[in-house]
């Protein structure tokens, strides 16, 4: 059960050439949000707030709570199936090194595997839509082409 404990939590990271203030940003305000990861949003990220967020395109959606936001450093939610996503801004001179941590999979071993593998895939695309959106300011449709035969 140790190696289990080892691989339950998915962690992707990446540098992103903007300063933390706008990735920051991003993921707080649903306007930016929706531009590279999710649909629709019933409100921006503030703390104690419960937040649903929707796949339009899948039609899917979940709902969470704000935990913490710490300005420019740091936002913790908890989805309504218990698992946690923690986001951690690090800023390099004008740059930002994002850290996301997503925890709390439960199941078989086999399942906990397989959500740690999902969970570490989608965070990667979206830190990859991301950046091309700040970078570059290119809407890649990274997380609607990942499943288009899953579209209703």
């Amino acid at each position: 059960m140790t190696i289990l404990r080892e691989v339950s939590i998915s962690k992707v990271e990446m540098l992103i050439r903007k300063p933390v203030k706008e990735v920051f940003e991003a993921f707080i305000d649903p306007s930016l949000t929706t531009k590279f990861w999710f649909t629709k949003s019933s409100g921006k990220l503030e703390v104690g707030k419960r937040i649903r967020w929707d796949w339009e395109m899948y039609g899917i959606s979940t709902e969470l709570d704000v935990i913490e936001l710490k300005q420019n450093n740091r936002i913790f939610i908890k989805f309504e199936d218990d698992t946690t996503v923690e986001w951690i801004f690090t800023p390099h001179d004008e740059e930002t090194f994002v850290t996301i941590v997503n925890a709390g999979f439960k199941g078989s071993s086999n399942e906990i595997v397989k959500q740690v593998i999902d969970s570490t895939g989608g965070f990667t695309i979206v830190l990859c839509g991301l950046k091309a959106l700040l970078e570059h300011n290119i809407i890649l449709n990274l997380v609607s082409d990942r499943f288009p035969d899953a579209h209703v």
